[in-house]
């Protein structure tokens, strides 16, 4: 029986392996193309940084294809038993299909704890990580020049966008303003400056951008008290604050398990719905049994499978993984609608998984 445990383990860890890693490098290029093309794009990324971020990246996309990747294990390796006769003669030495699936459930529960890990703490402290990355490239103005085509934070709440840049000369500049307003205990952004100027010149002192020089400025500006007023400036200087700003507060979604606890913590102490903080939380935690969930239907649905095709096995799991992350992402939808109960349906997948992966498995057993 032991021979036979880790005949299994070997196929199906070797199997894991390799769809773990084409999902997480189908996955990874999506985001590849999506983020890192910003940096390469923004002329400041050297092909360490790049590795770096392309690092970052990888927990958050290894939370979804672990388990993508365990689901398709099961399929195609019991595909394979099954069609090989191999399964056949196991049953014949009087070997019952639980008893030889046993050391997959103890896999399964290992790989939901590696799960946990990675989507409580690892991937939400990487994508952080990869964001404060992302923004010192391609939003701290700490450089000799300023990108073409992006927006750049100048420091004071001002953001510039630069048309077309020649080295430190520039056209078609824009410039606006932001202020943040806290009202009825939410913060927000309200614009406060647009200016519109037709030509700039960028200048350095000790090697970092320090002034912004503008010409034929088109200027509006917002008060309180006498609301929007036009203003034509011939030329206007604009200081550049080369100190790195403060970071940004973080999202909910980019929390880790513990940062969560707290926020829920500081918010109950204030009185207000916590519905939106456990919705990530229960998210954070329903998510890591979904290799578990993925496992027990996985071993019943490949036996019934009956084929050696990989298509068939890749084909079933994705149908599977559409519809259990469909539940994740309406639980996610419906965050701001307490009274639908968001944090059972992020459950339901789980229940439902477990469920039908114990009744097929019983009812192959009893196949036997």
């Amino acid at each position: 029986m032991r021979t036979l445990h880790l005949y299994l383990l070997r196929q199906v860890l070797a199997t894991l392996l390799m769809t773990v890693g084409v999902f997480t490098l189908v996955l990874l290029m999506g985001n590849v193309l999506r983020e890192i093309l910003d940096l390469l794009a923004s002329g400041q990324a050297t092909v360490g940084l790049v590795f770096r971020a392309v690092g970052l990246l990888i927990p958050f996309v290894l939370a979804f294809s672990l388990p993508m990747g365990l689901l398709t294990a099961a399929l195609l390796v019991f595909g394979r038993f099954s069609a090989d006769q191999e399964l056949t003669a196991v049953r014949a030495g009087g070997i019952s299909l639980l008893a030889l699936v046993r050391p997959l459930f103890g896999l399964a529960v290992l790989l939901s704890g590696v799960s946990a890990l990675v989507n409580m703490w690892v991937a939400p402290a990487a994508r952080v990580a990869f964001k404060e990355l992302r923004d010192s490239v391609l939003r701290e103005p700490n450089r000799q020049t300023i990108p073409e085509g992006r927006y750049v934070e100048l420091g004071g709440n001002l953001t510039l966008y630069a048309g077309e840049v020649r080295g430190r000369q520039m056209r078609n500049v824009l410039i606006y303003g932001t202020t943040n307003v806290l009202e009825n205990g939410s913060r927000s952004l309200v614009r406060n400056l647009d200016a519109l100027a037709s030509d700039a010149e960028l200048v350095l002192s000790n090697g970092l951008p320090s002034l912004l020089k503008l010409h034929n400025v088109q200027a509006l500006r917002y008060s309180s008290g006498e609301g929007w007023q036009s203003q034509f400036l011939s030329e206007w200087d604009q200081p550049i604050a080369n100190s790195r700003p403060a970071p940004p507060e973080l999202k909910l979604n980019e929390m880790t398990f513990s940062q969560l606890r707290a926020e829920r913590r500081k918010q109950a102490a204030k009185g207000v719905d916590l519905t939106l903080i456990d919705v990530q939380i229960h998210r954070q935690i329903a998510f890591s049994f979904a290799c578990l969930g993925f496992t027990l239907v996985g071993i019943p649905l490949g036996i019934r499978a009956h084929r050696r095709e990989t298509n068939a096995g890749v084909g079933i799991a994705l149908l599977l993984v559409l519809a259990y992350y469909s539940f994740i992402i309406l639980g996610q939808a419906l965050e701001t609608k307490p009274h639908l109960h968001p944090v059972l349906i992020l459950w339901l997948p789980n229940f439902l998984f477990v469920g039908a992966g114990i009744l097929l498995l019983r009812r192959a057993d009893r196949a036997a």
